[in-house]
């Protein structure tokens, strides 16, 4: 099941956060309340999803060094706005 929704979410984080949801209690372990899963559904689909699955590989559920990847995927949720207000704007 975790390379199918590693597969998955290479094509659609949303896709794949909603069926870690569905199939498994991995965001209800990694965070507090369900506020914030909700919130990075939404606006930092790939952050939320590199936390969960790091919060979930680390020893001890330490993230240490792990954070490089959250900090990546945070970049690439950022930049994913970034490349749409561009091509908006040479729309228009």
């Amino acid at each position: 099941m975790g390379c199918f929704i590693a597969l998955i979410a290479l094509l659609s984080p949303r896709l794949a956060l909603f069926l870690v949801w569905i199939f498994s209690d991995l965001l209800s372990r990694a965070f507090s309340s369900w506020i914030i899963p909700l919130l990075g559904f939404f606006l930092l689909p790939w952050t939320t999803l590199s936390y969960a699955a790091f919060w979930d590989w680390a020893p001890g559920h330490h993230l240490s060094w792990r954070w490089i990847f959250v900090g990546l995927a945070f970049l690439i949720d950022v930049s994913s706005y970034g490349a749409g207000r561009r091509a908006q704007s040479a729309r228009g």
